[in-house]
């Protein structure tokens, strides 16, 4: 059964969402697509060695437009930096430890998506609920 080459995938899904196929995209799309809550500078610190000229700056451009198409999504925990995964269109929801910052995927709290059904709606029509527990992660719960 033959492979497909990440930069291929990555290709193919900018190319899907009408943007434009450029290194800096596939390899901040490849960067993520192993899982995790990277944020721009943690990923601008994997990649400027395969990316030589490539700024903090050009990083967030690449995000931002990887947002708007959908390809990923920004999670932004209360007090801290915005993280990005490659996780989308599942509404899933994430654990944060307040100690060390470990940001972790849980499913949906209950059901299908939206997951959560507010106590009034005000009219709108409930496409999406982002929920963040916050507690202490194994590691940090022993070591306090």
């Amino acid at each position: 059964m033959p492979t497909t080459h990440p930069a291929t995938e990555s290709a193919a899904r900018l190319n899907a969402v009408g943007l434009r196929s450029t290194a800096p995209r596939r390899a901040v799309l490849e960067a993520l697509q192993p899982g995790g809550h990277l944020d721009a500078s943690e990923l601008y610190e994997r990649l400027k060695g395969d990316l030589p000229g490539t700024s903090l700056q050009a990083i967030y451009g690449v995000l931002t437009a990887l947002v708007e198409a959908n390809l990923v999504r920004r999670v932004t925990p209360a007090g801290g930096s915005a993280r990005y995964e490659a996780r989308v269109g599942d509404n899933h929801h994430h654990l944060l430890c307040r100690s060390c910052g470990r940001l972790e995927d849980v499913p949906c709290a209950v059901g299908a998506a939206p997951c959560l059904t507010p106590s009034e709606d005000h009219g709108f029509q409930i496409e999406a609920a982002e929920v963040t527990f916050h507690g202490l992660c194994t590691d940090c719960a022993v070591a306090g």
